[in-house]
């Protein structure tokens, strides 16, 4: 295997030039830089990481970091989806990957600042983290780069990708008050997300603009989990035979709704619309195939890497992103009858 001093005999100059030009310092001259490279790359010349590291000061890895990975996640693509995105992008720049799983109960055992320097991460890619998880609170308050995705969290040394919440939700409510629809019922997820927070206010405010008062009793949760939405739905719409539409802050939750609603034969969408959010694959194999609002999980993770290598090298000042939903309009909502 080659090496740098291989390099430097084959190009004539020093090992001090060679490894100043392979690690990108700006006093190598262009013309030296060119040389130098075309000769590592004659040589077939790997770089040893960690040493390439100690003279940088940068492992040139970054980390995901994703909580509450559970084998029936499997059903939702989403984080696979992020994670490809992030993937992809910084295989394009000539940096590492590493997938961090974690859960709640495991942040007490050891600390963000552990975890994150162990495996001498330049930044980290942040997703699903409740608002009470003791990582979020560690991550905002390092000097390390960070990213969150759907955590809208901004300073310095951190930043956010998220998708139009706000938007998504008003256009799906006007979307059903415009089939007829009035008594409109919302299942969130859990109180401990932000999107949750997020989507929970959108909800309330497009029922304002579309002239219909907010209920709290139209209001249940799932906890982002099929079986708990399956079995939330099954006692709240044997109760509110009044709602007509049914928008859930996920698909999994909607996949639940739909099910409790073919065991209680309620008629869909004939008697009763749903419309979920994320636009997972399942949605469209389902029958009926599933409504949602379409988030694009892929774009957000790719958006995530550039922002965290923007924030790493210190070439933006905007450390947030927010990217454009679509709802899209499948067999599970109709009209009114």
């Amino acid at each position: 295997m080659a090496t740098i001093k291989d390099i430097a005999k084959d190009t004539g100059f020093s090992v001090t030039t060679v490894s100043r030009a392979l690690n990108g310092y700006s006093d190598v001259n262009e013309e030296t830089r060119a040389i130098i490279r075309a000769s590592a790359q004659k040589l077939q010349y790997s770089p040893n990481m960690l040493a390439q590291s100690l003279v940088t000061k940068k492992s040139k890895t970054i980390g995901l970091l994703v909580t509450d990975l559970k084998r029936e996640s499997v059903k939702d693509n989403f984080v696979f989806e992020v994670l490809c995105g992030v993937s992809e992008y910084v295989a394009t720049i000539d940096y590492e990957m590493i997938l961090i799983s974690t859960t709640t109960s495991r942040q007490r055992n050891k600390t963000f600042g552990q975890v994150v320097g162990e495996r001498n991460l330049d930044g980290v890619i942040i997703q699903g983290l409740k608002k009470n998880d003791p990582y979020l609170t560690e991550a905002v308050a390092s000097n390390l780069p960070t990213v969150l995705i759907d955590i809208p969290i901004e300073n310095d040394s951190t930043g956010y990708v998220t998708s139009d919440q706000e938007d998504s939700i008003k256009t799906a409510i006007k979307y059903l008050s415009r089939l007829g629809h009035q008594k409109i019922a919302f299942m969130n997820g859990h109180k401990r997300a932000y999107v949750s927070e997020i989507r929970f206010k959108a909800y309330q405010e497009a029922l304002v603009e579309v002239g219909m008062e907010y209920d709290d009793k139209l209001i249940c949760y799932g906890d982002f989990e099929e079986e708990k939405a399956y079995q939330t739905a099954l006692s709240f719409l044997l109760a509110r035979q009044e709602v007509s539409a049914i928008f859930c802050a996920s698909d999994i939750m909607a996949l639940g709704v739909l099910q409790a609603a073919r065991e209680l034969q309620i008629q869909v969408p004939e008697e009763l619309s749903i419309i979920g959010f994320d636009n997972i694959l399942l949605t469209r194999y389902v029958s009926p195939s599933l409504s949602t609002v379409a988030q694009n999980p892929f774009e957000l993770g790719k958006a995530a890497a550039t922002l965290v290598l923007e924030i790493i090298n210190q070439t933006s000042t905007e450390h947030h992103q927010i990217l454009q939903n679509e709802l899209i309009v499948r067999e599970s909502s109709g009209a009114k009858k």
